[in-house]
């Protein structure tokens, strides 16, 4: 009977993906009509619009991948102190919106910004500066988080092998780290310039007069309701995503494991430890200057005019809902990380635990392809598939697409762990009597805690800061408070948007110390 049970989870996992995967996604390819097609390629914008998007993205990625590489490697291969703080705050980009960070860059060095001001030096920002700034500032912390597990899991022997054989440092890193780090290095690049070339929350605020082709699609669904074009460029903006999704999987299937002899020693190098404290020093500087602007902004009478002390703009914000989008993003954020978890461990233990089958490798392959597919895209798909349903304008559409939005990191997380377990536990239990419920509550659920709290966190945090996947499907009821942040900036209410910045970070920052003070108290019970 409990066999049975699960059986039956296992059809509603495999229904709910199609319903929420890829039906959607075949609708958005169904709705294209073949006179847009060469109508979106033939318009005179399209070609600029393109070459913006792939000039700005590819600089942008490859600064940020370098920039992601060099903190990586100082805060794993060096000896400097305080490298778990270092690493906390490299990642504070992640827990506001990617259009907060255009926001800060206006703040500091637009026509009136702070340090425009101060210093009477204007940067220019509007354009492809802005764009390649903003998109390293809020991209860099994924390519730091991917190239971090790498650098922590290297086998020393090569290295001690190599110097037996009297190669030097640059040597070794070029023969060695490099070669070592060449598949994780292409997922991580193709993974930030999808990130970038998908995203048009900074080239919305500091573009300028570069259009990029996510803006033009916002704009042509948001301001025409021109659905089928926004499918066109929606599919455009699928490729480099579906690019670096087969990029993985070739990754993870031609990838030998390795098994770890010896854990890599640091040596004593004064000169490279000084060096590293100032870049980690200057990168946390750098990274904090547009939060401390959000605080500085929400606290005075009026930027630029009057910067003296004063609440009236925080009572405005409320007074304009900020208080009940709050509310509205804290019930969508909690309730989509616990049904999320549910739904993704459940067919993470599918996945990883049954027996090899096609459905279970097409359940796999359909849970990872969320992955492939960009915010503002997977939000068309959910406007053209769900339109007219009951889903439809309720917070409910909301939680169901933040949660296939961010389903494929956490089933990753679940999956991985899972697949740890001695892979004959399953038929010993089988030979005991022992239903896969019993086993999934009573061994792996308990066993996989840390995993667990992990993913309700990367849910939690994802769904406050997220613009991208419910900008279309917002409305005024329902709307998450990080939407307020675009509206709120074309009405030039900059305090209060810098306002919603400071609550967005603020929230997941008590939510991050809260998942770091129980997963300490878990370790103590141990």
């Amino acid at each position: 009977m409990k066999n049975r049970t699960f059986r039956a989870g296992k059809l509603l996992v495999i229904v709910f993906l199609l319903i929420s995967v890829v039906f959607p996604l075949a609708s958005l390819v169904l709705n294209i009509q073949m006179e847009d097609v060469s109508k979106v390629i033939s318009a005179p914008q399209f070609i600029p619009m393109l070459f913006n998007s792939l000039l700005a993205t590819s600089i942008a990625t490859a600064l940020s991948v370098v920039i992601a590489f060099g903190l990586a490697w100082c805060v794993n291969r060096t000896n400097i102190r305080y490298k778990q703080v270092f690493s906390i705050l490299f990642t504070i980009p992640m827990l506001i919106p990617s259009i907060s960070h255009g926001m800060g860059l206006v703040l500091l060095f637009g026509d009136n910004g702070l340090i425009t001001n101060f210093l009477h030096i204007n940067i220019g920002l509007y354009g492809y500066l802005g764009i390649i700034i903003g998109s390293i500032l809020y991209s860099f912390p994924v390519a730091f988080l991917m190239l971090t597990d790498i650098f922590k899991y290297e086998d020393y022997t090569t290295y001690e092998a190599a110097q037996v054989l009297g190669l030097s440092k640059k040597q070794q890193f070029f023969t060695i780290t490099l070669p070592n780090m060449k598949g994780t290095l292409i997922s991580v690049i193709f993974a930030t310039f999808t990130m970038i070339f998908t995203d048009y929350g900074v080239p919305l605020v500091v573009g300028g007069k570069i259009m990029t082709l996510p803006v033009y699609m916002y704009r042509e669904v948001i301001g025409l309701l021109d659905f089928s074009k926004g499918a066109i460029i929606g599919v455009i903006l699928l490729i480099p995503a579906f690019i670096a999704f087969f990029m993985d999987l070739k990754n993870e299937s031609s990838g030998n494991s390795s098994t770890i002899t010896r854990s890599f020693q640091i040596q004593k190098n004064k000169k490279r430890d000084i060096i590293s404290y100032f870049i980690c020093i200057l990168t946390v500087f750098l990274v904090s200057l547009p939060i401390l602007a959000f605080v500085i902004l929400s606290f005075v009478k009026q930027y630029p005019i009057d910067m003296s002390f004063s609440l009236a703009n925080i009572k405005e914000a409320f007074q304009l809902g900020v208080g009940m989008y709050l509310k509205n993003s804290l019930a969508i954020a909690l309730v989509t990380s616990l049904v999320g978890i549910c739904v993704i461990y459940f067919t993470a233990y599918i996945t990883a635990r049954a027996k090899r089958s096609f459905t279970n490798a097409a359940l796999h392959l359909i849970a990872m392809v969320s992955l492939a597919i960009p915010g503002v895209v997977l939000g068309l798909c959910y406007v053209i598939f769900f339109e007219g349903s009951l889903l439809y304008g309720t917070i409910a559409i909301l939680i169901l697409v933040n949660t296939i939005h961010f389903f494929a990191s956490p089933y990753l997380m679940a999956y991985n762990s899972l697949k740890k377990f001695n892979e004959n536990l399953e038929d010993i239990s089988a030979c005991m009597g022992i239903s896969k419920l019993k086993m999934l509550f009573d061994v792996y659920i308990p066993c996989t805690r840390a995993t667990i709290i992990e993913m309700f966190s990367y849910l939690f945090v994802n769904c406050m800061v997220t613009i991208s996947a419910v900008s279309f499907l917002a409305n005024f009821r329902n709307m998450p408070l990080a939407l307020l942040i675009p509206q709120f900036d074309s009405q030039s209410l900059i305090e209060a948007t810098a306002f919603i910045s400071v609550i967005i970070l603020l929230v997941n920052s008590i939510l991050k110390l809260a998942v770091y003070a129980v997963k300490r108290y878990a370790q103590t019970l141990r």
